[in-house]
């Protein structure tokens, strides 16, 4: 076996991302991601991530000189130390033959990086940007399509990594929702009373957003984020710039109707961002968005074929945790549906809910829900003596873990 480095080599970048199309061509339920998404991750010009961290990525070739995996490593220094007890890297995009020693080796080479590098541990398969994208390794739910930037691995995988001496850090659960009333028949009665009291409070008021209006709109998202996310393990604080590069991105896809702030007064205090789940659509383009991708794209979304969206993100302010605005906004599209006969989403995929965070947990499987995909981010201890600390969980002392 050979491992190359992919490094500027025009050939080796298109077989970066041709591998996983032969990998997975057998594979019904995988859905190829677009070039365009994976290319930006590596590329320093529309990654602000390079600012202050650094990515190589590595093909692993047979004797015959045939592809058989693949793998990137990263260190982004503005995380690197953040909530950890040890400098930590990265290691994603990995795809492999079933073949344990070829993945060890793809594992090998990246840890060397990573070690080289001041490194003492490494979190995998994650990505070298926000949490929102190719973050995970499923071990849940092959049996359904995967949301739009989310990871769709082989099974065969969860054993290269546990093998290998991967721990499970933390969980990542996606939550099917129905949204519509009549199929909400589990819902908690305690959440349905908890956002009818927010309801007839009238100092909070509910709102869509309007596109005419986005940078106002990524303002409000950011002040929220911020204040309900910011400087969580391994999450950093959004900077105005990030806002807004952030919903001029999304413009093209946001259906305004699915997008639900709360505000207390004027100030805004909550958030729930959905989208329509743009693999539903971009299956049917085959990873190009050339001009034919882009009228296939076009197509759908003017016929509106798909009925299924999914929550990107989902925050609450902590002055106002607890109240039940978290029912309340949750509830806006079930409402939304039962006022629209045209409402086309049918389901409602929630990702990304971490079960460093309990409380969100059991409040999302109040709604009704149920846990249709796990991923698990791993984490690697290059220190095999080093105790092993699990992600801090969200309201708990990080020394009590």
């Amino acid at each position: 076996m050979q491992v190359i480095e992919v490094g500027q080599n025009a050939r080796y970048q298109r077989e970066f991302i041709q591998f996983p199309v032969r990998l997975y061509r057998n594979d019904p339920c995988w859905i190829r991601p677009l070039d365009t998404d994976v290319e930006e991750v590596f590329d320093p010009t529309r990654n602000k991530r390079f600012d202050n961290g650094e990515c190589v990525r590595y093909l692993l070739l047979n004797d015959a000189q045939e592809t058989i995996g693949r793998v990137a490593a990263f260190v982004d220094r503005d995380i690197a130390n953040l909530d950890n007890d040890q400098p930590t890297g990265g290691l994603g995009f990995f795809e492999c033959i079933n073949d344990r020693a070829a993945a060890f080796r793809l594992f090998d080479t990246a840890r060397s990086w990573l070690q080289n590098r001041g490194m003492e541990a490494m979190d995998g398969p994650i990505n070298f940007g926000d949490r929102d994208r190719w973050w995970g390794l499923l071990v849940d739910g092959f049996e359904r399509e995967p949301n739009y930037c989310m990871p769709y691995t082989k099974p065969y995988y969860i054993s290269f990594f546990e093998e290998y001496g991967f721990q499970d850090y933390f969980k990542q659960f996606t939550f099917g929702i129905p949204t519509t009333w009549s199929k909400l028949t589990s819902m908690s009665q305690a959440v349905k009373d908890r956002a009818r009291r927010i309801y007839e409070n009238t100092d909070y008021s509910f709102r869509t957003i309007d596109k005419r209006q986005l940078p106002a709109a990524a303002e409000q998202f950011r002040h929220i984020y911020n204040a309900a996310w910011g400087g969580h393990s391994g999450v950093k604080e959004m900077s105005a710039e990030q806002a807004q590069v952030l919903m001029q991105k999304l413009k093209p896809v946001i259906d305004e109707k699915i997008i639900y702030f709360a505000y207390y007064g004027d100030e805004p205090v909550a958030f729930f961002v959905c989208l329509p789940e743009l693999n539903q659509v971009f299956k049917y383009v085959n990873g190009k968005l050339d001009w034919i991708g882009k009228l296939k794209f076009l197509w759908h979304m003017i016929r509106k074929t798909n009925r299924k969206a999914f929550g990107v993100v989902f925050g609450v302010s902590p002055a106002h945790q607890g109240k039940g605005l978290e029912a309340a906004i949750a509830l806006r599209m079930p409402h939304e549906a039962a006022h629209n006969p045209d409402f086309q989403y049918t389901e409602l995929e929630m990702n990304w809910v971490g079960d460093f965070n309990p409380i969100m947990v059991r409040f999302v499987s109040q709604l009704g829900s149920t846990i249709v995909k796990t991923h698990v981010t791993y984490r690697y201890l290059f220190d095999r003596t080093k105790p092993f600390k699990r992600c801090p969980v969200i309201g708990r002392r990080k020394e009590k873990e």
